[in-house]
């Protein structure tokens, strides 16, 4: 399997489409520029349905790819190595933030089992039935996958897209459920971006002191090492520093861009992948939208990199896709306002049928 096959599979979107959208907005009786960024996410979500007006964005899946990495048995994390499963069932039981927006909204939470490591009998099958392997390697001095699982997860990735695609799901809400998983992401922007560890190393969703980030930048440096290497091919790649739920998530990234199903991006985990899915085809960012700044620096690299500016800033670091369903309120005010605000009056359209001012009086017809 290449990925960069995907380049021929995913079409640029409708110019035409963009452009009645542009002109829809310019005829609206709210000035241009006066709802900011609205505007633009209107003609985003226009392009990516190929409609104008804008269709209603109701039906929303959060879709969360969990996973354990190797690499946080060297105390790399805040949160125990293998734990991840302990965030799932926190989903699952309705007690984490996502888990508390998402039954809010009104919207169905999906978790697919990647790669945890943890006893499948601890959690439902309908989450653990898709598994690739029972946790990633340890990339700092072994590879994530074998190129073979590498393959599967990606090829675990697309299916789920297409079975979102196929239920009909106007946009979904991407996030993960991993322990070690930000140390693979920072890996993956240093070696796409050309830079040092240090420099895309952050603190995680559950903050770290000093000593534990400076074992996570010995760490990111010495699977940096091992990633160089293979930059050319991205599955490779993906196999060698990436891990199961990360190489699921870029397929599923990929797919909904062929599909042309939008998505919105949470943290560095999803940035990452999103950034080893813009390198196999440069056209499949314009598909997503980055939710929110979580504060990683790998992930403003990778945003960068990808040209996408985050909606919020708010300062939640959580990940877990909370900051992307925290985006999705602002998505859909924006594909409201662009399908229901009324056009400008044209000169003389709020005469009469008969052409008179106000139907009668005026032209001395009584109406008796």
């Amino acid at each position: 399997m290449n990925l960069d096959d995907f380049s021929d599979l995913i079409e640029r979107p409708d110019s035409g489409v963009r452009r009645e959208a542009e002109e829809r907005r310019e005829r609206l009786a709210v000035p241009p520029g006066a709802l900011g960024r609205l505007d633009e996410l209107g003609e985003w979500l226009s392009a990516a349905q190929s409609a104008v007006p804008v269709r209603p964005v109701d039906n929303v899946h959060v879709v969360l790819f969990a996973g354990d990495h190797g690499v946080a048995g060297l105390d790399v994390s805040a949160r125990p190595a293998g734990s991840a499963h302990l965030l799932v069932r926190a989903v699952l039981d309705g007690e984490s933030p996502v888990a508390v927006l998402a039954r809010r909204q009104g919207l169905p939470v999906r978790i697919i089992d990647a790669g945890l490591d943890c006893d499948p009998a601890l959690l439902p099958d309908e989450v653990v039935r898709h598994r690739v392997r029972r946790g990633s390697g340890r990339i700092d001095i072994e590879d994530a996958l074998t190129a073979e699982e590498a393959e599967q997860a990606v090829r675990l990735g697309m299916a789920i897209a297409d079975e979102e695609a196929d239920s009909g799901t106007d946009l979904v809400v991407l996030g993960d459920l991993s322990v070690g998983g930000t140390t693979a992401a920072a890996t993956l922007v240093a070696a796409l971006c050309g830079t040092d560890a240090s420099v895309v190393t952050g603190r995680g969703g559950a903050a770290i002191d000093d000593l534990v980030w400076m074992r996570k930048c010995a760490a990111v440096r010495d699977a940096l090492r091992r990633a160089r290497p293979v930059l050319g091919d991205q599955m490779e790649l993906l196999a060698t520093v990436g891990g199961a739920d990360l190489a699921a998530m870029t397929g599923f990234l990929l797919q909904c861009a062929v599909r042309r199903l939008p998505v919105i991006l949470d943290g560095v985990v999803s940035a990452a992948c999103a950034l080893v899915g813009q390198r196999a085809a440069f056209r499949a960012p314009e598909s997503w939208l980055a939710g929110q700044v979580s504060g990683e620096p790998a992930q403003a690299k990778a945003l960068d990199r990808m040209a996408l500016t985050p909606l919020l800033d708010h300062g939640v670091t959580v990940g877990e896709g909370t900051g992307a369903l925290l985006a999705l309120p602002f998505v859909q005010a924006a594909a409201a306002l662009a399908a229901e605000l009324p056009e400008r009056a044209e000169d003389g359209a709020d005469k009469s049928a008969d052409g008179s001012a106000d139907g009668s009086a005026e032209n001395g017809d009584s109406g008796e």
